[in-house]
């Protein structure tokens, strides 16, 4: 099977996008994670699929496998990727689309300076959407983590996020703790691991262990998912720049019931081929 292909990137947090429009994919995870690997593959985060709608309202369907081979739910910097690339490739002339998601409909929105704005949906905190492994929804919880107690936030930004301030972000044990997070037991699907800086009421610095990935320069739902916590605990405005490793995204939240708006760039790297 012969694919083309296009990288991208949204702030260093980087993609394979398929089009699986023009031609006929059907990834085995054995395959997700040949193309993921850098030494092996083409080298990527997470691997974005387009796809006809299945309903009728909607402009594409759009799916995403993590560098692990599995499918998650989610993925912000990716769905910045994915307006600009069909948007390029085109598939459409629209600013705005309608995308079907494994979690819904989002509505990203490619703005005249070129960045994209994407209603990310609203945060959801009850434990069993999650999933968590507790009775009720707390601003903070307990976690024992690798034999100490750390307090975290826990939410569905569409996938789960465990979010815990720091004093300091690059020396905080991204490595070490993130992995044991990630799969901790209390997490039954698993969860992003985020380390949240907080530098001024509309300012954060991060860093996201992200399951099935490792480490990436950025994550936008574990932005989305850092805002979100921080202003439920008081911290946060309701507008914060959020500095990543790989860049700046810019989010905002006007409290429960209220969607995520996420804004940020997208980059196309290269087009190429791969034998798989």
């Amino acid at each position: 099977m012969r694919l083309s292909f296009t990288k991208m990137h949204g702030l260093g947090n980087d993609f394979v996008v398929l089009d699986g429009i023009n031609q006929r994919v059907a990834l085995t995870p054995e395959q997700v994670r040949f193309i993921a690997d850098r030494h092996m593959g083409i080298g990527c985060d997470q691997i974005l699929l387009v796809e006809p709608p299945s309903q009728p309202d909607v402009d594409f369907r759009y799916r995403i496998f993590n560098a692990d081979g599995g499918e998650v739910e989610h993925c912000g910097n990716g769905a910045r990727c994915f307006v600009q690339f069909v948007r390029e490739a085109g598939l459409t002339d629209k600013a705005e689309i309608r995308v079907e998601t494994k979690n819904g409909i989002i509505t990203p929105h490619q703005q005249v300076n070129g960045e994209v704005t994407v209603n990310m949906g609203a945060p959801r905190f009850d434990p069993q959407d999650i999933p968590f492994c507790r009775e009720k929804i707390q601003p903070l919880y307990d976690l024992a983590v690798g034999g100490e107690t750390i307090s975290i936030s826990a939410l569905s930004m569409g996938n789960p996020h465990a979010v815990q301030a720091v004093g300091n972000v690059e020396t905080a044990p991204v490595l070490q703790q993130g992995p044991l997070i990630e799969c901790h037991v209390d997490f039954s699907a698993r969860v992003n691991a985020g380390y949240m800086e907080i530098i001024n009421r509309n300012e954060i610095k991060l860093r996201v262990w992200e399951r099935g990935v490792g480490e990436t320069l950025a994550c936008g739902t574990g932005a989305c998912a850092a805002v979100v916590a921080g202003i439920q605990r008081g911290l946060l405005e309701h507008a914060v720049s959020v500095h990543t490793h790989g860049g700046d995204l810019r989010i905002e939240w006007q409290g429960p019931g209220e969607p995520v708006m996420m804004t940020g760039p997208a980059t196309t790297v290269f087009k190429g081929e791969i034998e798989l």
